[in-house]
């Protein structure tokens, strides 16, 4: 006998708070309540069947509003089963309130998940709905729809194609992407060799969500990319893929949850970046789903079209592919995690020591850990001319694999 999980309930006899049960699978997703077994699955028959059977289907059809779909089955063992399927007329309420699964128990849920219920039934998404300002601005925008569109003139026109204007009203997409955004926004860190040294932080709240994201990559840009000379040649490295931080932070802004207030979490360390956001899996989505990029369901459509539309996002649910083909010629790869309260990836540097050439690393090879070599003395070792050690050394500085100290003559390589 299986034991109560988030999706199964057992009762050794009834009584009506298995009706909480009943509204927390209607609201979220399908379970069964098992009559006649314990909590430890020992099973206490029922006798009369047919009436018990009777007495549930009458007593949920009493105490809903908005009838759940249910069915009722007797087993061989002389227990019964109610399976209650998630339905779509959210809330289903039970004496006013509604509940959800918590692992094995069931709960009320607060006023921000009741809310949401609410526009799940009436099939609408947070950021369609409707606000009172009227005095919003668009600068960055309208540069952004100017540049990528080239459109001449921007107007009320183009917020009303953009779905951020309707009925005369703006909505809460309007002001996520305005110029005076007053949601939450994101809160990014960069730290040095370990957490107690903190470089810079930045802050991002009452701006656009564009103007977020565009602070977002100037910063990982300074961080994580930079040109080293190869030859006559100035070559861009990435110790982080930018294509994989662009598809998670962007995947960070727009889908997250901007009905709590709490900042999206952004960590840049010398070995990673931790990227925070608030808000789980969607309605109707599997975890397996959702990190295979099976199919998108959008938190915040009119957002995701505007960012899609300004080329911020290429296309619906290719985030997560795009972060981990981006590291597919690396030994390292992302980690990606979602649970009830949001999502959270790491996104690692790449170790260039393991992606160089076997030339390279049979250079590095020969380098004693203990040893600082002289320019003249790293000649004599590796057997290269002085214009192809300094291309080497050139490399090996920029990929973190050497550093030197002294200047001149007396300038010393050693191994980092």
């Amino acid at each position: 006998m299986k034991l109560e999980s988030k999706v199964l309930e057992l009762i050794r006899s009834r009584t009506d708070s298995y009706l909480k049960t009943v509204s927390a699978f209607a609201n979220y997703n399908d379970g069964e309540i098992r009559f006649g077994v314990d909590d430890q699955g020992k099973i206490e028959p029922i006798e009369d069947m047919n009436a018990f059977s009777l007495d549930i289907e009458n007593q949920i059809n009493d105490s809903f509003h908005v009838r759940p779909s249910f069915s009722i089955v007797q087993n061989n063992n002389k227990t019964i089963s109610l399976f209650v399927k998630k339905g779509f007329s959210t809330p289903y309420l039970y004496k006013g309130k509604a509940y959800k699964r918590n692992d094995t128990v069931t709960v009320e849920v607060d006023d921000i998940e009741l809310k949401r219920l609410y526009l799940q039934g009436s099939n609408m998404t947070f950021d369609e709905i409707p606000i009172q300002d009227k005095d919003l601005s668009f600068t960055i925008l309208k540069e952004k729809l100017v540049s990528k569109l080239k459109i001449e003139f921007f107007n009320e026109d183009i917020l009303k194609s953009l779905n951020l204007l309707k009925n005369d009203s703006y909505n809460n997409a309007a002001s996520l992407v305005s110029d005076n955004n007053g949601f939450s926004g994101l809160d990014i860190a960069i730290f040095g060799n370990t957490i107690d040294i903190l470089k810079e932080r930045c802050t991002l709240s009452g701006t656009s969500l564009i103007a977020q994201f565009d602070k977002a990559m100037e910063m990982f840009e300074r961080t994580y990319v930079y040109e080293q000379i190869d030859g006559s040649s100035r070559v861009t490295k990435e110790r982080i893929p930018r294509v994989a931080f662009r598809e998670m932070i962007s995947n960070a802004i727009v889908h997250r949850t901007y009905d709590v207030r709490i900042n999206t979490k952004v960590s840049m360390f010398e070995d990673r970046i931790e990227i925070s956001s608030p808000g789980g899996l969607m309605y109707g989505m599997s975890k397996e789903n959702f990190l295979a990029g099976a199919f998108s369901i959008l938190r915040n459509p009119i957002v995701a079209n505007v960012f899609n539309r300004i080329g911020i996002i290429e296309a619906f649910a290719t985030g997560i592919k795009r972060a981990n083909n981006a590291y597919r010629d690396y030994s390292a790869e992302p980690s990606i995690d979602v649970d009830d309260f949001g999502v959270h990836v790491i996104l690692p540097t790449i170790d260039f020591r393991k992606a160089m050439s076997s030339k390279d690393r049979s250079y590095l090879d020969l380098l004693n850990p203990n040893i600082k070599y002289t320019r003249a003395e790293l000649e004599t070792l590796l057997k290269l001319s002085k214009d192809s050690l300094i291309r080497v050394l050139n490399r090996f500085l920029a990929d973190g694999l050497l550093k030197k100290e002294g200047n001149g003559r007396a300038t010393k390589y050693f191994l980092e």
